[in-house]
């Protein structure tokens, strides 16, 4: 009799105690059990690039339904893997560190953000951390300006009306929004994402650029020409304010009602960062009442949003899916920095991007 696991699409078959793994399309290798090759899950199907770095090292398996795989489904094939690649979408916490045991020696996540690892619980185990940064960073700024100018250029608003009719002429004020030249953008979270999305939005001609975060930056401020103030005087001066700050309890839900309301009603807002740090009942009253301008949103809490959600109903907000990193390139890179980080923890070499907090 045999036994089947899928691996991205792919079959793996237990024949007489050995193992047909499929390695890099189309050739297939044979592992005998006895090689106690190290085994790893995969929460999501990926790139045939980062399976093939995985293969050569470890036995996968993998999640391949739709969606996000159930936690369910995680408790249940964690179970004695050395290795887990997984996703922002997955809670890694004491239930699932238990389930795996004394074998798992890397949790390597496919993102920049870490927020949904029990960080002390893993660092208490002895378990390393890896995730992606940099990777992403170009592929989410140009998502965040993007995001900017849909939003204050209202795009999405004048694409259904010139697909429902609404277009009937020029006009000379009709789906007018705030322009960048001249204005004052601040930047709420100023590392690496918050750094490049100031140098892509400089070349629009914006009239000075501030910054909020915890460290001075005085080589981003000489490059860039960047200023740094305090949060109430970034929310003061800002016409546009961009938040790209990581999601900690410092930084919950810092944008609340107190927050919206030391802005310009002028202003427009933007989030590539994380949903929680947001007050999202807030920022809904702050629309609704014209309390900031408009609002663009990557991140939403939860995700995602439901469809009834106050937020959709909002001419002044546009909402993406989760977006920021999508480009082809950016994930594929991203899935293969996250297999080469399990390979080398298996191997017992240094980490590429090894996650110390």
């Amino acid at each position: 009799m045999y036994s089947f696991r899928v691996i991205h699409q792919t079959c793996v078959r237990i024949i007489h105690k050995k193992t047909v793994l499929f390695t890099c399309a189309p050739r297939i290798r044979f592992y005998s059990n006895t090689m106690n090759k190290p085994q790893v899950y995969v929460t999501r199907q990926i790139n045939e690039e980062a399976l093939c770095i995985l293969s050569k090292t470890c036995e996968i398996s993998i999640w391949t339904g739709p969606g996000p795989v159930p936690r369910t489904e995680l408790l249940k094939n964690i179970e004695n893997k050395s290795g887990l690649f997984c996703m922002l979408t997955d809670k890694i916490d004491a239930e699932i560190l238990n389930k795996a045991g004394k074998n798992l020696k890397i949790i390597a996540t496919m993102s920049v953000g870490y927020d949904h690892f029990d960080v002390e619980e893993i660092k208490k185990r002895g378990i390393k951390m890896a995730y992606t940064p940099d990777i992403l960073t170009d592929a989410t700024a140009e998502l965040a300006v993007a995001l900017l100018l849909s939003t204050s250029r209202r795009l999405l608003e004048a694409n259904e009306e010139a697909k429902t009719g609404g277009w009937k002429a020029w006009s000379p004020f009709w789906m007018c929004g705030p322009g960048l030249k001249g204005s004052t953008v601040g930047i709420v979270g100023f590392g690496r994402i918050g750094q490049e999305i100031a140098k892509r939005l400089k070349s629009f001609g914006p009239k000075q650029l501030l910054y909020y975060n915890r460290s001075e930056k005085p080589e981003a401020e000489r490059d860039i020409g960047a200023v740094r103030v305090s949060f109430d005087e970034l929310l003061a001066e800002s016409d546009f304010v961009s938040v790209s700050c990581s999601l900690t309890p410092e930084t919950k839900e810092l944008f609340n009602e107190a927050a919206f309301k030391k802005m310009k009603s002028t202003a427009v807002f933007i989030n590539t960062s994380r949903g929680g740090v947001v007050d999202q009942d807030a920022l809904v009253r702050a629309l609704e009442s014209k309390t900031i301008w408009g609002a663009g949103l990557d991140v939403t809490t939860p995700e995602p949003l439901p469809l009834d959600h106050p937020l959709f109903k909002l001419k002044n907000c546009v909402i993406l899916p989760h977006i920021g990193s999508a480009s082809i390139e950016t994930r594929n890179d991203m899935a293969i920095l996250t297999a080469k980080n399990i390979v080398a923890a298996l191997k017992n070499e240094p980490l590429l991007t090894e996650l110390v907090v």
